[in-house]
């Protein structure tokens, strides 16, 4: 069994330098990648500064960890604005990007429905999410995309020389889906699961994972080529009470499979709040 690699989730809410600081934080205290969520609000709470200007200012403050959206979703985003993006913070951070896709929640606190038009479906929302990874996955790999879709399109859009990361920048898909979890295998380097909402988390995860390692299979992709990605901090499981616990669970989930665990940088006066001392010590597992 391998050690799990360590990441942490920033919060993009501080003005800049102070926001600055922390991620550069994030890096000294050796987390393999900093993620941050990519909303126009998050579940209400602003100021909630946008994703990838914020990664893009935090790839120039860093210089070896891996940065990252957790995740991206079609809720207010087109795939052509967001592949030059994403090109652009690659070429900034020297090739330390990873972007996280997922098909995007319901609450409007958040950002669903903020471009006007009628409530999707479930069917509809799953629907535009793989079409939105296709195509993105088309104008990263470029050099020119022409695309046609039910949802998406895109004429003649030039992506010459591409991203720094061949053959383009690696996808981290989310989803617990059927169709989530093919597109984790046909697309994703990474896949991400939250172990909330479940009365037995572990048991929730050890089936997703499964069912993942079916998905691989159906696509012709080895299962330990998809590195799997746990989002804590929704179960109600003690993971930042004290390095123990955490020792503790993350061996549990190391051993279902889990290679990377998602820890939330300490955020007084929430849930989100810890032990900056716990927080530190957790961090250096990973360095």
């Amino acid at each position: 069994m391998t050690a799990p690699q360590i990441s942490t989730v920033m919060w993009p809410t501080e003005s800049w330098p102070r926001e600055g600081e922390a991620w550069r934080r994030a890096e000294e205290l050796g987390f393999a990648t900093a993620w941050v969520y990519d909303h126009v609000a998050w579940r209400g709470a602003t100021p909630w500064h946008d994703a990838y200007t914020t990664l893009a200012a935090a790839a120039a403050v860093t210089s070896r960890m891996r940065i990252g959206t957790l995740v991206t979703s079609p809720n207010f985003r087109h795939p052509v604005p967001a592949a030059h993006a994403i090109k652009t913070i690659d070429h900034i951070s020297g090739g330390r990007l990873t972007v996280g896709i997922g098909a995007g929640g319901g609450a409007r606190t958040s950002d669903a429905g903020i471009l006007g038009g009628p409530d999707w479906s479930p069917r509809e929302r799953a629907a535009r999410f793989e079409e939105w990874v296709r195509l993105l996955d088309l104008l990263l790999r470029g050099p020119e995309t022409t695309f046609t879709g039910a949802y998406y399109s895109a004429r003649e859009v030039r992506t010459a020389p591409g991203c720094v990361q061949r053959p383009r920048v690696p996808f981290a898909i989310a989803g617990d889906g059927p169709r989530g979890m093919r597109l984790a295998a046909r697309y994703g380097a990474m896949w991400v699961t939250v172990a909330g909402g479940a009365d037995d988390p572990r048991a929730a995860v050890r089936d997703r994972l499964a069912r993942l390692d079916e998905a691989c299979a159906a696509e012709g992709r080895d299962p330990a080529d998809v590195r799997r990605l746990l989002l804590t901090g929704f179960s109600g499981e003690p993971w930042l009470e004290s390095v123990e616990a955490f020792a503790d669970l993350a061996g549990t989930y190391a051993e279902m499979g889990v290679t990377d665990i998602a820890v939330h940088w300490p955020r007084p006066g929430t849930e989100w709040d810890a032990d900056m001392r716990v927080f530190e010590a957790v961090a250096a597992r990973s360095a």
